[in-house]
C-alpha cells in the first residue's frame, strides 16, 4: 500500500508542476501575442547595456511585409503585369509570397531569390547585376539571382528585409514594383 501511495503522490505532484508550468508558458505566450507589434519594423527589447554578449535587431512585422507585398502586386496590376512578389526577412526566410493571377511558374522562385539577393547585399538587384562584370563568380552563390527586380528594406540604413518581384517583361519593371512595395512602408 505504501508503494501505491508514493506512486499516486508522485503522479499528483508531477501533474501539479506540469499544470503550473503550462499555465506560466500559456500566460507568457498570451502576453507576448498581445504585445506583438503590428506595423512597421520594430526593435526587439534591448539587452542589458552591460552585457556585450547580446545584440538587438530590427525586423519587419508580418503585417508590414503583407502590406508591402500587396502594394507591389497592386502597382504591377495597375500596369497590366502578371507577377509574383516575395518578401524575405534579414536572414532570407520568406515572410510573404503573393502570386498574381496569371503569373508564370518561374516567377515564384525568381521573386524569392531576388528578394534574398537584395537583402543580402543591401542593394537593388539591378545595381548588383552590374557588378557581375567585375566579379562573375557572384552568380554562383546559392539562392541568389542577379537580375533586376529586388529591393532592400532598410531601417537606419541597415537591411531588415528584401522585396523581390518577377514576371514582368523587364527587370526594370519588376524593380519598379518592388520599390513601390518598399515605398509603401514609409506611409
Amino acid at each position: 500500500m505504501q508503494t501505491r501511495t508514493r506512486v499516486l503522490t508522485g503522479t499528483a505532484l508531477a501533474l501539479a508542476l506540469g499544470a503550473g508550468t503550462f499555465g506560466a508558458v500559456s500566460a507568457s505566450a498570451s502576453a507576448s501575442a498581445s504585445t506583438a507589434p503590428t506595423a512597421r519594423a520594430e526593435s526587439a527589447p534591448a539587452a542589458p547595456a552591460k552585457d556585450k554578449n547580446f545584440t538587438t535587431s530590427t525586423h519587419l512585422t508580418i503585417d508590414a511585409a503583407s502590406r508591402a507585398a500587396q502594394a507591389a502586386l497592386d502597382a504591377a496590376e495597375k500596369e497590366g503585369q502578371k507577377v509574383t512578389v516575395a518578401v524575405v526577412d534579414r536572414n532570407g526566410n520568406t515572410l510573404v509570397t503573393l502570386r498574381g493571377d496569371g503569373a508564370g511558374p518561374q516567377s515564384y522562385e525568381s521573386a524569392e531569390r531576388k528578394a534574398f539577393t537584395a537583402v543580402s547585399w543591401n542593394a537593388p538587384t539591378s545595381v548588383l547585376a552590374g557588378r557581375l562584370a567585375q566579379a562573375p563568380n557572384l552568380k554562383d552563390i546559392p539562392g541568389t539571382l542577379f537580375l533586376a527586380g529586388g529591393a532592400p528594406v532598410q531601417a537606419s540604413g541597415a537591411p531588415v528585409a528584401g522585396i523581390g518581384v518577377a514576371g514582368a517583361p523587364s527587370g526594370d519593371l519588376d524593380e519598379k514594383f518592388a520599390k513601390a512595395g518598399v515605398d509603401s512602408l514609409a506611409k
